[in-house]
């Protein structure tokens, strides 16, 4: 439902996306036709993007991509559809050079799938997502918090938000990702802890140097 494309001007209003998160050789897992370098010119510090879909291989394992290979990371409405989240997770991180960024955007359980799992609105997706619930009424749900509490020697998260801006609450049950303004989904960008980070145990100037 062309969701890259529905975030480009939330993120235009974000000055971190074009100078921070979107900067230098990227990848976008599970790009398809609505890739984020279709919208190149609104991003100038990103240098190149590599699209990586079905034909490219499996987007859980990356099998054939180096560590550390790219600036950023990119992926919208990828990770749903995926047998194991958190093995894909770990590889995305592991592609992902150290002080590098990964964008992340996944549908948002209650918003999005709206209580009936599997999926009505797309019988693909193999896990719905929330950002905290103590408990979800979905079987395969998970818990962004919980999901990321495994990587945080690895990465620090940098924003994790429900983009609800556009949801219409109270209405019948429908797909609102089909309306030009429903994104029905969760926003996480991490940053990869550089190794000398993770040896201070956190981002500040090197007491040796200061």
């Amino acid at each position: 439902m062309q969701e890259t494309s529905k975030s480009i001007m939330r993120r235009s209003g974000d000055a971190r996306f074009a100078t921070r998160w979107l900067i230098g050789a990227g990848i976008d897992i599970g790009a398809g036709q609505d890739t984020i370098g279709n919208y190149g010119q609104l991003f100038p510090l990103m240098t190149s993007l590599r699209s990586w879909d079905l034909p490219d291989g499996d987007a859980m394992l990356m099998e054939g991509v180096a560590d550390d290979s790219f600036d950023f990371v990119h992926s919208s409405h990828c990770l749903e559809h995926l047998v194991d989240p958190q093995v894909a997770l770990a590889h995305w991180i592991r592609i992902c050079k150290p002080g590098g960024h990964l964008v992340i955007m996944i549908p948002d359980e209650d918003m999005y799938e709206q209580g009936i799992f599997p999926s009505t609105f797309n019988d693909d997706h193999k896990w719905t997502f929330t950002t905290g619930k103590r408990e979800s009424w979905s079987p395969r749900s998970i818990n962004v918090m919980d999901l990321l509490s495994q990587f945080t020697h690895q990465v620090s998260v940098q924003k994790m938000e429900v983009l609800d801006a556009c949801f219409l609450q109270g209405l019948v049950r429908f797909d609102q990702t089909v309306l030009v303004t429903g994104e029905s989904a969760i926003e996480i960008v991490l940053r990869k802890r550089r190794p000398e980070e993770i040896a201070r145990k956190g981002r500040y100037p090197d007491p040796q140097t200061a």
